[in-house]
This record gives structure tokens, C-alpha cells and sequence, in this order.
């Protein structure tokens, strides 16, 4: 029944009937240009009345424009509201327009729009709804090298809904009726939608016509879109879709350039596309609504593509484009010069990074080595960890000692090799745990292990202790760059206490940012920073979100344990960047109460690296058959390169070794992978 509350009720309180009459992007609650005259300030808004449980518009700047719906209704049609008469009139146009088929409207199931030519930027109010007809027919073969010119076969007009028709009947706005037939000159086509036809005349004077409920959202080759894709191109017309769709594109466009896009299709499409780009003619109208268009849409990254055309009727949209001979190879050299302008700055910093191999860069100098296997290099950090009480800081004080050290002079530096200091560079030390008082006496001691009478110029010593842990990692950032200018270059930096630098260990956020920036100091100024990290590790891995990160970037980790005699600290390395930590001699050193000092007592027997790399890689395995029974070579590999972050030659070299030492079992039936014991 046509009545006042039904409509409310099918109109969401009347919230509908403003979404349908009033054009333009506007939210409840938020103020815009009142469309019931020329409005220069937007001071009217849409906000739902809960006493009358009804939708309001209210004018702040001139009351006599406030009101419901159907006085909205009556104002743009020059009706008066508090008429009866006219107030009947109302509900018929409402219900009439928005095809709420109550009462005895003349809505039928097939209608259309009065014609009105594309691209008309004039807002006008709703046009009537009225029925029409269509006859559809097979594509001649004339029509058919019409849409092949730009590439458009006929699997792709089936794809899109575009058919030929040999009439279409409907009324004008005066309800007055009219044909169209299709002629071998004239050419009759639609695109067919759910509830809409849109017709197009490539020849003739009236070019497109409505048919249907186009809704408020029309968007061509929304449908056909692949669930996710790189480029997104928004063009100007539903040819211009096609065609790109027929050299390998993806596409959509609205109603026509000057329609507005609405932003819940765009904000929808940013989670499928990398890309979403303006596409528009080249004529006055398309650069304009481009312009207009990508400044509204700038918050979800549109951008605007302008093609190389002089903008005159036959020379302005993409169609052209290709029709004029251009091929696809062609169309993306344009989008790709398109996104070296869009990201020039970036792919000018980015040039200087790009490895160059005709001129291939200076290999990374060796600061600290054990035997044939690098530990500490140019660029690079070096983390030690341990326990503590097992001798990480004595470890340290002599690779210190090994720096600082001048040219040919042999020193004990506990079995690995140091660069010597011969030409002067800075050699930084930053201790976050230890007093001055204590700091002194170390550094006391380890100018006695590298056999200098006085503290060199070039080594500097800080305490950090009295410092917040935000002004300590400032402190060693810029003292780092005064002292590379001062010294002309950092030979080695000593951080004893890694974790100090940041609120909690555990902290993933700030971990990455302390040793992404440690990273970044260490390839600036072409040095090795030495990480100290009191913490004990867990097997081949080391704890904590500061700990994993340190496994990633740094180039070498090497942990101190006590051995069963705890009078000896044995080394052990956990990771180096080339090679296998396993396969990296277990070095010992303990006290010597004569030498006053730590002394290298040599490396452990190889049994003993043996014993450690057996028990190392069944704690492995243990750790990968928890979750899984069975394993395929492949699958096996990836997890073991996973957990001990090695490459793959040295994961499939410790399947070798775990096989040997019968630690995993290859099963003969599935050729997979089980451990003893994780089998069943």
C-alpha cells in the first residue's frame, strides 16, 4: 500500500530516498552544499531525528531549506509538502523513481532512463523510470571488424556482456515512445548488466542510452576482474575496457569521466591491485576529471597515466591508441616509464646501491679470524654471547688487544687472528654494565696482553652506565662519527652489553631497530662492531626477539661456555656467514696465574667436535619430528636451513652426517625421513 510509513520502512527512515536524489559523495552528520539551491558554504547535513525515528536534512544557514524526506521530494519538484494533493504526488514520485512497486505504480520489471547524451558534467535531478525492449541478434561480420580494430574479439564481447541488437524501443522523459534499429551504417550495441542496459552508437549523433536501474555504483568489468593483479587502469568508456582487457590488461570504468567514483569500490580494490591508475582521454574533459579525480582518490594512492595522443576526436582514449598500431610491448614501456617518473627519487638513491659487476666492489677486509674461516669483517657485526662467569668480557678485552696492537708484534688474542692497528684507526669501546672503576682495570689488563706501556691515542674507553638507555645509543652514534673523521676511518667498536640499549630484550620492535641501525653504522663507516649479549644461548640459537635478530644480521656469533673443568671457557661458534658452524674448531682458554691473564690452551680434540656436532644436530632433529613424523628430503632441508640459518649445501651436508650417525632413518618404502623414536 502507497502510504508514508511504508515508504519509510522501505527507505531506511528516509535515509535511501536522500541517497538516491542527492548526487555526490556526503556522509550523515557531516555538512555539504545544499542541492536545493546555489549553496557557496556547506552548512547542511543529514542526521537521523529519533524522536520522529525519521532522517532529516538540516540547512544551518537557511532554515526554510530543513526538512523529511518527502519535503526534500516536494522542493525539488515544486511541490508543496502540506498539500494533500500534492503530498500524494510526493509518494508517487518516490515510489515511482526508486521502484518500491507499491500501490498502482507504473514500474515494471525492464526500464530505462530518459536519454540523456554521455559526459554531460550538468547536474540534473533523477530522471523518470520507464519500461523498454530490446531484440537481440547475431554479430554481423562488419560489426564484428568494427571491434577487432582495437583488438576486441568476440571472446571478449562474450566476456564482458556486450551484444548486437537489432532494436531498442523504450519512451522519452515525456513518456512519448521511440525506437532505435541498427543499420549497417548505424550499428546498434549494449552492454548487458542484471538490471540495466547501457546502449552505444559509434555512428551515430546520440551515442549512449540507459536502460534498467543503472544503481548509483555502476562500474563496467568489475565482474571480470581477477581476485588479485598488479595494474589496475580506470578508463573512460566500456570500449576503452575492452580493449585493454583484449592485449592483457586489467580495467573497469564508471558511468562516464565526470561521474563521481565512489571510494568503497576503490578502498576495496587497494587489497587486489598494486596499482590503480586514471586512464582518461587526453582531451580538455578527460585531463580535467583525471586531475580532479586523482586529487580525491590521493588517499588510497590513484594515480594518473597520461597517454602520448594529441587529444582530438580520433586521438584522445586508449582505443585509440591501439588502433593507431601501438602494441602491447609498447603500452607497457609507457606504464613502466610511467612508474620510473612515480618512483624517481627512490630509483635515484637506488642506482648508487646497484651492484655493479664490471666494476666489482672491494672485498670486505678480515678484522678477526679463526684459521682459514672470517668472523669479524668491514661492514659487518660479530655477536658474543655467553653465561655469566665465562670469560665473554676477558674473550673480548683480547681481540681488543689484537686491534690495538702495532704491526708484526705477536700477542696471545685466545686463538683467533686480529688485524693489527698499524695505520691508526679508532678502536671504541662502550661498556654498558661495568664501573669506571672496573671499566679502568680491564682496559689496564688488556694493554698489558697487547704489550703497550701507555693507552693509545686511538683507543677510547667509555662507561655508559649513568647514561638512559635512549642516550646511550645516541652517544655511540654521533662519537662514532666524530671519531672516524678524527682518525680517518674506525679499525674496531666494542658494545659490551647489547641489551642495554634497549628497554627489554623481548622487545621486537626496538630490537630490530637497535641492530638495524648498528647494521647501517657498521657498512657507513667500514667497520665491525662487536655485539656483547649476556645471555645463554639455547643450543645453535640464541634467546630472545634481540637475540633472533642478532642471528640474523650478524656475519658471526660465537658463544662462551664453560667446559666440564669449569677452569676453561671453551668457544663455540653458533653461525658464520660461510660455512658451518660445526665445522669451526673448539677453542679453550683458562687463567694463567703467572701470566697474570687468560692464556689459549689450543682447540678441543676432534672427537670432541664430533661429539658436539652429534649431540648439536639431534637436539635439531628432536626440534623438526616434534610436529612432524615424516619428512621429505626437500621439506627436510628447508626446516634444518630454517632452525640453524645455513644455506643448503650445509643443511644437506649435516642430512649426510645425521644419517651416518643414524640420528634420522630414511624409510625405503616412501623414501621420507624419521627420526628413532617419532616414527609410530
Amino acid at each position: 500500500m502507497l502510504n508514508k510509513d511504508e515508504i519509510l520502512r522501505r527507505t531506511n527512515s528516509g535515509l535511501d530516498v536522500f541517497k538516491h536524489y542527492i548526487s555526490g559523495q556526503w556522509k550523515t552528520g557531516r555538512n555539504f552544499l545544499n542541492p536545493l539551491y546555489d549553496d557557496r558554504k556547506a552548512s547542511c547535513n543529514i542526521y537521523f531525528d529519533r524522536r520522529g525515528d525519521i532522517y532529516r536534512i538540516k540547512d544551518f544557514g537557511n532554515d526554510d531549506f530543513s526538512g523529511d524526506c518527502f519535503f526534500f521530494v516536494g522542493k525539488l519538484k515544486g511541490l508543496d509538502c502540506s498539500n494533500g494533493i500534492d503530498f500524494v504526488e510526493i509518494l508517487n514520485i518516490i515510489n515511482r523513481d526508486m521502484s518500491l512497486g507499491l500501490g498502482n505504480s507504473d514500474y515494471t520489471a525492464f526500464t530505462t532512463q530518459a536519454v540523456t547524451p554521455r559526459n554531460n558534467p550538468v547536474n540534473i535531478e533523477q530522471p523518470k523510470i520507464k519500461t523498454y525492449n530490446i531484440i537481440q541478434q547475431n554479430f554481423t561480420q562488419k560489426e564484428l571488424e568494427f571491434w577487432m580494430q582495437s583488438g576486441i574479439t568476440p571472446e571478449i564481447l562474450k566476456l564482458y556482456r556486450a551484444v548486437s541488437l537489432k532494436e531498442f524501443r523504450s519512451v522519452n522523459k515525456d513518456d512519448k515512445p521511440f525506437f532505435y534499429t541498427s543499420s549497417e551504417n548505424e550499428p546498434l550495441f549494449g552492454y548487458m548488466g542484471k538490471r540495466h542496459i547501457k546502449i552505444y552508437r559509434p555512428f551515430s549523433e546520440i551515442r549512449f542510452l540507459y536502460g534498467g536501474n543503472l544503481g548509483e555504483n555502476y562500474c563496467f568489468g568489475l565482474e571480470q576482474l581477477p581476485a588479485k593483479g598488479d595494474a589496475l587502469f580506470i578508463t573512460g568508456g566500456e570500449k576503452d575496457v575492452m580493449t585493454l582487457a583484449a592485449h592483457g590488461f586489467h580495467a573497469i570504468c564508471f558511468n562516464s569521466e565526470t561521474s563521481t567514483i565512489p571510494t568503497g569500490i576503490i578502498y576495496k580494490l587497494t587489497f587486489r591491485f598494486k596499482h590503480i591508475v586514471l586512464l582518461y582521454d587526453v582531451d580538455k574533459t578527460g585531463i580535467d576529471s583525471a586531475i580532479k579525480h586523482e586529487k580525491t582518490l590521493s588517499g588510497y594512492g590513484v594515480k594518473r597515466l597520461a597517454l602520448p595522443l594529441s587529444g582530438e576526436k580520433k586521438d584522445k582514449d586508449v582505443t585509440n591508441y591501439f588502433s593507431k598500431g601501438n602494441s602491447r610491448k609498447e603500452f607497457r614501456q609507457l606504464f613502466l616509464d610511467f612508474l620510473e617518473n612515480l618512483y624517481s627519487e627512490t630509483m635515484t638513491m637506488l642506482k648508487s646501491c646497484e651492484i655493479d659487476f664490471n666494476n666489482p666492489p672491494a672485498k670486505a677486509e678480515e678484522v678477526i679470524s679463526a684459521g682459514d674461516v672470517p668472523l669479524g669483517t668491514q661492514g659487518n657485526i660479530l655477536c658474543i654471547t655467553g653465561g655469566e662467569g665465562t670469560g665473554k668480557s676477558n674473550y673480548v678485552a683480547a681481540l681488543i688487544a689484537g686491534s690495538i696492537r702495532k704491526e708484526n708484534k705477536l700477542i696471545d688474542t685466545l686463538g683467533v687472528d686480529v688485524r693489527d692497528n698499524s695505520d691508526n684507526k679508532a678502536v671504541l669501546l662502550y661498556d654498558t654494565e661495568q664501573s669506571e672503576v672496573q671499566l679502568f682495570k680491564n682496559v689496564t689488563n688488556l694493554l698489558k696482553r697487547a704489550k703497550l706501556q701507555e693507552k693509545p691515542q686511538e683507543l677510547r674507553a667509555f662507561s655508559l652506565t649513568g647514561m638512559s638507555r635512549k642516550e646511550r645509543l645516541q652517544a655511540i652514534v654521533q662519537s662514532m662519527d666524530k671519531y672516524h673523521y678524527e682518525y680517518e676511518g674506525i679499525r674496531l667498536v666494542v658494545i659490551d652489553g647489547i641489551a642495554d640499549l634497549v628497554l627489554s630484550a623481548n622487545d621486537e620492535a626496538e630490537s630490530i631497530r637497535i641492530v638495524d641501525e648498528l647494521y647501517r653504522l657498521a657498512g657507513i663507516y667500514k667497520t665491525c662492531i662487536i655485539c656483547v649479549l649476556h645471555y645463554v644461548p639455547n643450543g645453535l640459537k640464541l634467546r630472545g626477539h634481540l637475540g633472533s635478530e642478532l642471528q640474523r644480521k650478524a656475519a658471526a656469533i660465537l658463544s662462551i661456555e664453560l667446559d666440564n673443568d669449569p677452569s676453561i671457557s671453551v668457544v663455540k661458534a653458533l653461525k658464520v656467514r660461510d660455512g658451518s658452524p660445526l665445522d669451526v674448531p673448539l677453542m679453550q682458554f683458562s687463567w694463567d696465574k703467572e701470566a697474570g691473564m687468560h692464556i689459549y690452551i689450543g682447540e678441543k680434540p676432534r672427537e670432541e667436535k664430533e661429539k658436539r656436532k652429534e649431540t648439536e644436530l639431534s637436539n635439531v632433529a628432536r626440534e623438526i619430528f616434534a610436529s612432524q613424523k615424516h619428512l621429505t628430503y626437500i621439506d627436510l632441508c628447508d626446516r634444518i636451513q630454517q632452525i640453524m640459518d645455513v644455506k643448503e649445501r650445509t643443511a644437506k651436508s649435516y642430512i649426510k652426517f645425521m644419517r651416518e650417525k643414524e640420528i634420522i632413518i630414511k624409510d625405503p618404502s616412501n623414501q621420507n625421513y624419521f627420526m628413532i623414536g617419532h616414527n609410530i
